[in-house]
Order: C-alpha cells, then structure tokens, then sequence
C-alpha cells in the first residue's frame, strides 16, 4: 500500500525541495554571477515517463505543471504545458531505443536543456528577461545543466530502481 503512494510523495517532495535549493541561486565566483535552477521535478517526471508510465507521468506533469504556474511564476498555462510535453517526448524517445539508465540520464538532461532553453525564450519574447544569449547560456544554462547532471548522478539510480520495482510489483 504504502508503495502506491511513493511515486506521488516523492513527486511532492521534489516540487518542495526544487524552491529550498533555489535560494542558493545566485552563485557569485570571482566577478561572474551564475544561476543555478533545480529542476528535481522535470527530472524526475521524465524517469517516471522512462521507467514507468507516460500516461501517469503526464498527469503528475498537468498537475505540478499548474502547481509551478500558479505558485511561482503567474503564467497559467506555461509549465502546465511544458511538463507534459517534456514527459511525452522523453517516452517517445524510449520507445526508440532502450532504457538504459546512462542513455536515460543523458536524454533527461538534453530534456532539461530544452525545458530551460524554452522558458528562457517565452519570458524573452514576453521581455520578462532582458539577458541576452550568450549570458543565458554562461551564466545560467551551463550552472544549471550542471547542477542538475550532479542531482542526476546522486538519485538516478534510485529512481529508476523506485520505479521499475513499482512497475513489477504492478505486473504481479
């Protein structure tokens, strides 16, 4: 019983810890400033597209997705979009080659890049962010591609092992 529950606490979990890490953002090193965004939850939701269900996995994206919208950026519809839509193109993916956990850490983190390359555009275009290119991609895309590559390394095992053993405790 209590394994039917871990997928969806473990996702609450994340969405709560991704703004506690945001609050060591903005690095100072030298004379740079870098940005460090966690993206725990997209991480997540897209091993949850790997390893378990697409369906359910864009659900948890739909839901989070508002949650985030609402929450923290008062844009309805942004995140709420891009959740699932990150957790459709990972499934797709998989369903191309196979699941190993090294190819699906590498497609979470291209993923992830994506993500923030998108958002970064759409608050460009709404002129929410006057950061140009070249100072996105030093100063926050690689900080955050990193940090997350570091989350990836510590808990993608995990993950995966959370979800397949779900997966086949299902299947019984």
């Amino acid at each position: 019983m209590l394994a039917r529950f871990l997928i969806g606490f473990v996702a609450v979990l994340l969405f709560l810890l991704e703004s506690e890490f945001a609050v060591f953002s903005p690095l100072q090193l030298g004379e740079g400033i870098y940005y460090l965004i966690p993206r725990f939850l997209i991480l997540y939701l897209i091993f949850l597209a790997i390893y378990y269900s697409r369906k359910k996995a864009m659900i948890y994206g739909l839901i989070f997705g508002l949650c985030f919208d609402v929450f923290y950026i008062n844009i309805i519809g942004l995140y709420t979009v891009l959740y699932p839509a990150i957790c459709y193109i990972a499934a797709w993916c998989v369903k191309r080659v196979h699941p190993h956990l090294v190819f699906s850490t590498i497609l979470a983190l291209l993923l992830m890049i994506v993500f923030e390359f998108v958002v970064y555009e759409f608050f460009y275009m709404l002129q929410f962010t006057t950061m140009a290119l070249q100072p996105f991609l030093v100063n926050r895309l690689v900080p955050t591609t990193i940090g997350n590559l570091l989350f990836l390394i510590m808990l993608a095992w995990a993950f995966k092992y959370c979800l397949s053993a779900r997966v086949f405790q299902r299947a019984q």
